[in-house]
C-alpha cells in the first residue's frame, strides 16, 4: 500500500466530514491557525477512555462549567470532582485526572507541556493520552492509536492475528502512516473514520474514502476484522448493599481511596465474594442495629466480574455514615444508584 494517496483521500474526507465536537477545532479553523486548547483535549481524551462520545459530552461540558481551566480543576476538592465524575465509570481515571491537573498547575505553571515525552511524564497520562494531546493540541507527529484506529488498521491491512495479540502490529502499521503534515488532523480523521464509517458492525464500506486501499474489503467480509480471541467468562460475585434511611435521608459511606470505585460515595456494603450471603450473615454485617428486611437484589457488570447485590432496607440511625437526601443520590456510581433506587422503591 502506498501511504500518500491514502492519507490524501482520508484528510480530504475529514475536511468535509469532521464531527462537530465541543473539544475540537474544526479542520478549516485549524488551517486558519486556530489551535486546540490542551486542557480541553486532555479532559476529553480522559473521559472518552471506555466511554462513548454521546455519554461523555455532557460530563465534559459540566466539568468546563465548573472548572474552566486546569488550575481551577487542580484547586477543586477531591469529593466534588469524584461526584461530578459519577456515572462515567472507571473511577481511577478521576483520581488520575486530579493528580495530573495538580501536577500541571503546581509544577508547570498551569501550562501543559507540548511534547509527547513531557506529557508522558505527567501522573496518570498513559502512552495513548500523551500521544493524543501531543498530536491534537500541539501538532506533534505522534502515533495515536485507540480502538477505532486499531479497527481501521486491521481492516486496511487484513491483519489475521487476533486482538489483543495484534495490538503491537496494529500500532506499527498506524505509525507508518504518521507524517509531520497535519498530524492532529490525521489522528482525528482516523478516529472519525472508525467511529462513523468503519464501524464495529455493518461498516459503511460504500461511503469509505479509502475503501480502494482496504485489504479486508477484498476478502468480502470486512466486518470479521479485527479478529478476536474468544473472551473468557467473567467470574461472578455476591454482596449485600444496605439501604438505611432516616426520613428523607439515606446513609452513605465514602469508599477507601484505593481500589474499585475508590473515593466514591456509596451505600454501605458487605464484602463481595463468590458465594451468596445468607440472611443471618447479611444482617450480622449491617452498619446498624435495625429491623432489616429484604428489598430484592440488583445485577451489575464490571470489566472483570459480574455482581449480584442483595438489598436490605431499614429505618434507623448509624454512626460514621454520611446522611444524604434522596434527591442527592444521582452523584452515586451507577451500581449504587441502581441499588439505592431499587431498595427505596421496594414494597416492604
Amino acid at each position: 500500500m502506498t501511504p500518500e494517496p491514502l492519507r490524501t483521500a482520508l484528510l480530504a474526507w475529514y475536511d468535509a466530514n469532521a464531527r462537530d465536537l465541543p473539544w475540537r477545532v474544526r479542520p478549516a479553523e485549524h488551517a486558519a491557525g486556530v489551535r486546540a486548547d490542551p486542557y480541553r483535549v486532555w479532559l476529553s481524551e480522559v473521559m472518552l477512555q471506555q466511554t462513548t462520545v454521546p455519554h461523555a459530552t455532557p460530563y465534559f461540558l459540566k466539568f468546563l462549567a465548573l472548572w474552566p481551566t486546569v488550575s481551577d480543576l487542580a484547586a477543586a476538592p477531591d469529593g466534588d470532582v469524584m461526584a461530578a465524575w459519577a456515572g462515567l465509570g472507571y473511577y481511577a481515571r478521576a483520581r488520575n485526572l486530579l493528580a495530573c491537573a495538580r501536577a500541571v498547575a503546581n509544577g508547570c505553571g498551569g501550562v501543559f507541556p507540548d511534547t509527547e515525552a513531557a506529557l508522558r511524564a505527567l501522573p496518570g497520562l498513559g502512552p495513548y493520552t500523551a500521544a493524543a494531546v501531543a498530536a491534537i493540541a500541539f501538532d506533534r507527529p505522534a502515533n495515536v492509536v485507540d480502538g477505532n484506529v486499531e479497527r481501521v488498521m486491521a481492516r486496511l491491512f487484513a491483519v489475521e492475528a487476533p486482538l489483543p495479540e495484534a495490538k503491537p502490529e496494529l500500532k506499527r502499521l498506524a505509525a507508518a502512516l504518521v507524517r509531520d503534515h497535519r498530524p492532529g488532523d490525521w489522528a482525528q480523521a482516523l478516529m472519525d473514520l472508525g467511529a462513523t464509517v468503519c464501524r464495529p458492525k455493518a461498516p459503511l464500506c460504500d461511503r469509505c474514502p479509502v475503501s480502494v486501499h482496504c485489504a479486508a474489503l477484498t476478502t468480502g467480509a470486512p466486518d470479521t476484522y479485527p479478529r478476536r480471541t474468544p473472551k473468557a467468562l467473567r467470574p461472578h460475585r455476591y454482596g449485600v448493599a444496605y439501604v438505611l434511611t432516616r426520613g428523607d435521608e439515606v446513609a452513605l459511606v465514602r469508599r477507601p481511596p484505593k481500589g474499585l470505585l475508590g473515593g466514591m460515595l456509596a451505600l454501605p456494603t458487605s464484602d463481595w465474594r463468590p458465594a451468596r450471603w445468607s440472611e443471618p450473615e447479611a444482617v450480622a454485617s449491617a452498619p446498624a442495629d435495625a429491623a432489616w428486611r429484604s428489598a430484592g437484589e440488583v445485577e451489575h457488570g464490571f470489566t472483570h466480574f459480574t455482581l449480584t447485590l442483595q438489598l436490605l432496607r431499614a429505618e434507623g440511625e448509624a454512626a460514621d455514615v454520611i446522611w444524604t437526601r434522596r434527591s442527592g443520590l444521582d452523584a452515586l456510581p451507577s451500581v449504587f444508584l441502581k441499588a439505592a433506587r431499587a431498595g427505596l422503591n421496594a414494597l416492604l
